[in-house]
């Protein structure tokens, strides 16, 4: 075992990403996205068993924890091996698991790495506070929600694969499939395995075509740019094959705000980080905003507003809202 574990004991490491989980007498692994916590707590596992390939790991789920199982768990072994002991689903603990990780935390055990992953909630806060007061590292698991981010995460699978792909196909799959991060991942490993060459948008059109077409964010191109049949057609798609209008006005709220966002940087001196942009959001507003004018983009923003409160309950016809909406946000460009 490395000498220097009883010094990580008191390093402050907070915030860390799965990809930085660094192994620690105690490890906080903290946040609700899944795929990350996962991720997270796989990288431990493999550096401890790098570390020594005797490694025991014992997991065990925080709901059904009972007083002094910690205590058992990390006690000598017969043989002295390390032992990686996760304590997984900590936003349902027990009480006697708050009680007995303060306890803990007063003089973690030899030879053992306590993982504690907790995937959000309220529930257990004293414990999380005590872990990480403890100077124990957190790894931070929390929800990738932007567009940006989520299209650095697949392309950062891609080069963890090996791969190449170009900046349009990982665009092009984050719209496709871009809503749940754990189906990103799988589909970026898809395309790994049956892509034999650089993975373009060729590539992502083959496996995800209908559903990169059916899109939300198809529909508001289309209407953006002012194709009213295009921009209709591709949302009766969408509704015929399951998408509901609630995303869809979503994404064609979201490309409003974008483009009005850019409209704001015009002689304000402002860069696309400081609207929290990506560069190629904003070159591709700019050339959606030479057909629109302040006028017609709020005209279409007003509408949007309407029909987001219409399919989100206001309205009797969500099917309706969502179509209105797109034909006026169609026919406010250029005006």
């Amino acid at each position: 075992m490395a000498a220097p574990r009883t010094s990580a004991k008191r390093a402050t490491i907070p915030g860390l990403s799965w990809e930085e989980a660094r192994l620690a007498p105690v490890v906080l692994v903290q946040g609700s996205e899944g795929l990350l916590v996962d991720r997270a707590v796989d990288r431990l596992t493999q550096l401890a068993r790098a570390e020594d390939p005797a490694m025991e790991k014992t997991e065990i789920l925080a709901a059904g924890y009972q007083s002094g199982m910690l205590s058992v768990l990390t006690s000598p072994s017969l043989f002295a091996e390390p032992r990686l002991v996760v304590i997984d689903g900590a936003e349902a603990t027990t009480e006697a698991l708050i009680t007995d990780i303060i306890e803990y935390l007063r003089s973690p055990a030899e030879e053992v790495w306590l993982v504690v992953a907790h995937r959000g909630g309220v529930r257990g806060k004293k414990m999380l506070d005590a872990i990480r007061a403890s100077g124990a590292p957190a790894v931070a698991c929390e929800p990738i929600k932007k567009d940006t981010d989520k299209v650095a995460f697949a392309a950062a699978e891609f080069k963890r694969g090996g791969r190449r792909a170009s900046v349009g196909a990982v665009r092009a799959l984050v719209e496709a499939v871009g809503s749940d991060l754990r189906e990103l991942a799988a589909a970026c490993s898809q395309l790994m395995a049956d892509s034999e060459r650089a993975i373009d948008e060729p590539a992502v059109t083959k496996y995800y075509g209908g559903r990169v077409e059916a899109t939300g964010f198809r529909v508001a191109d289309a209407a953006i740019a002012g194709d009213a049949g295009q921009a209709v057609s591709l949302l009766r798609h969408a509704l015929a094959t399951g998408a509901d209008p609630v995303p869809v006005v979503a994404a064609l709220a979201m490309k409003l705000r974008t483009l009005a966002k850019v409209a704001a940087l015009r002689g304000r001196g402002l860069t696309p980080a400081d609207l929290g942009l990506a560069p190629w959001q904003v070159d591709r507003a700019r050339k959606d905003l030479a057909n629109w004018t302040p006028e017609g983009l709020a005209t279409a923003i007003t509408a949007t507003a309407a029909a987001d409160a219409e399919v989100k309950g206001a309205g009797r016809d969500p099917v309706f809202a969502v179509e209105r909406a797109v034909l006026l946000v169609a026919a406010s460009a250029g005006r």
